[in-house]
């Protein structure tokens, strides 16, 4: 059994990633989520449904308290979440600081204690909203830090890969490629708003829509 662990936030980008990992040969896969003080729980709910429906081994739930500091509109209850911009060259409020930092740090915990080589992580530097830890540069970083602290890397020298198989590819081409593998993403939750429909506004939201609209898909979560 060839075994992948990957980081699953229910939204497009890691549900795709995901199955990526399948189509890759991983045919024992494992799944963390994270409970971060997000003022939604959609998501949550989405990743449940994902994992459950691409028959995951063991699906994990963390909960790492990120809104106990101030400045991001999705954690701080003192914020409201804008409409977005696809076009904007600034970093949003959106931003979780170093959220990717962490996760990853905890996720190769995970996979130290199970013998995981493999982790997979739905970032891109192409379509994103301006985040600096889904750069590539902060990605082989992180991978060279998680091979310094880890038994798996350090002592076993079983080099622990992280896999980001979108890093320089467009969302359009994510979705025609998870389209082609079979994702449902019906399944999947985008919006930083956790009304019962996406908000269609917020930054996720467009940037999703730009995606389906490119590679000629019906989102099945817009009428």
């Amino acid at each position: 059994m060839k075994k992948a662990l990957v980081l699953l936030s229910g939204g497009l980008d890691s549900t795709t990633a995901l199955y990526v990992a399948k189509e890759q040969g991983f045919d024992e896969l494992y799944a963390i989520t994270f409970e971060y003080g997000q003022k939604h729980d959609k998501e949550i709910k989405a990743a449940k449904a994902v994992a459950k429906a691409a028959g995951v081994k063991e699906h994990k739930f963390v909960k790492i308290m990120l809104n106990q500091w101030d400045g991001c509109s999705l954690t701080d209850e003192k914020m409201d979440i804008h409409d977005g911009d696809i076009n904007r060259t600034t970093i949003p409020d959106t931003y979780v600081p170093a959220r990717n930092m962490v996760f990853l740090s905890v996720a190769a915990s995970y996979a130290d204690a199970l013998d995981i080589t493999d982790i997979f992580i739905g970032v891109s530097e192409v379509d994103y909203s301006g985040y600096v830890d889904c750069r590539e540069e902060f990605i082989r970083s992180m991978e060279q830090t998680i091979n310094l602290g880890t038994v798996l890397g350090a002592e076993k020298k079983q080099k622990i890969t992280l896999h980001a198989p979108f890093m320089h590819m467009t969302k359009a081409d994510e979705v025609r490629l998870g389209d082609r593998l079979g994702v449902d993403y019906s399944l999947t939750w985008t919006c930083y708003r956790g009304n019962e429909k996406p908000c269609g506004t917020c930054d996720s939201c467009l940037l999703r829509a730009k995606a389906f609209e490119e590679a000629g898909i019906k989102d099945p979560l817009v009428n």
